[in-house]
């Protein structure tokens, strides 16, 4: 709209978080009054609604940041970095210290907690950072693993319907990673076919060759043109149309 000074504020805002990550230890921290680092620091410990992290930890709010990944890049120095970074999320140990640990912190893969929302993103990153087939990888775990139709077939808390948002995105293929851009990345769609009904007609999703092994999505084509973005946007799921996964196997 032509409104640069509203522009400059809010985008100086969204990168206000900045001023809470610590190079020498790879995290997002509390500071203190004088602008010094609370201690001491443990990235796993967390007390329930009473530190700097609301319902998670370190390793969790570290990548609470949708909306500039390119300032997480910068943080950690490549996108081979943050890859490599996002890898030990996964992997590293999913002990809670701490005492009173979140309850809000469950579904835990490493120290990714699928139970509550500062965490649901997180796995697209992966697609963000040019490493589709990781984001496959867990998006399939999740799905398996932390939905099923029992009374408890919910990792976490359902608050305003995020964790079932999550799951119907998800087993499209996609998911809104941050919302004010309009697009949603690709991830593993669980569905052979599925039709959605928008102001433009019918949106079909289609996953060709879709298995638990042929997980990954090795082409794709947008109302039979071949399509070279790792997302769809709001605007063409409006149009209608049709969206094309060729799934295959690992590299």
């Amino acid at each position: 709209m032509g409104d640069t000074a509203n522009v400059r504020k809010f985008t100086e805002r969204s990168h206000s978080y900045r001023n809470y990550l610590d190079k020498s230890t790879g995290f997002s921290r509390g500071k203190m009054l004088d602008g010094s680092w609370r201690t001491p620091f443990d990235p796993n410990a967390t007390t329930h609604r009473a530190d700097d992290y609301c319902e998670g930890n370190a390793w969790q709010y570290t990548w609470l940041v949708p909306q500039d990944i390119d300032g997480l890049v910068d943080f950690f120095g490549s996108k081979e970095a943050t890859v490599a970074r996002l890898d030990t999320l996964f992997t590293t140990s999913s002990e809670l210290t701490g005492d009173d640990a979140s309850p809000d912190i469950t579904g835990l893969i490493g120290q990714y907690a699928h139970g509550n929302e500062p965490s649901h993103h997180i796995i697209y990153f992966y697609t963000m950072l040019g490493a589709p087939d990781k984001a496959a990888d867990k998006v399939r775990q999740v799905l398996d693993e932390f939905y099923t139709v029992e009374p408890d077939g919910l990792a976490g808390n359902e608050d305003a319907g995020q964790m079932s948002a999550w799951y119907i995105l998800s087993s499209l293929g996609f998911y809104q990673v941050e919302p004010a851009s309009g697009r949603f990345w690709f991830g593993s769609p669980a569905f052979d076919q599925v039709e959605i009904v928008v102001p433009g007609g019918t949106f079909t999703v289609k996953a060709l060759n879709n298995s638990k092994t042929n997980k990954y999505i090795r082409k794709v084509t947008l109302n039979g043109k071949d399509y070279d973005k790792m997302y769809i946007t709001h605007d063409d799921i409006m149009r209608g149309g049709e969206l094309v996964f060729e799934m295959g196997p690992a590299k």
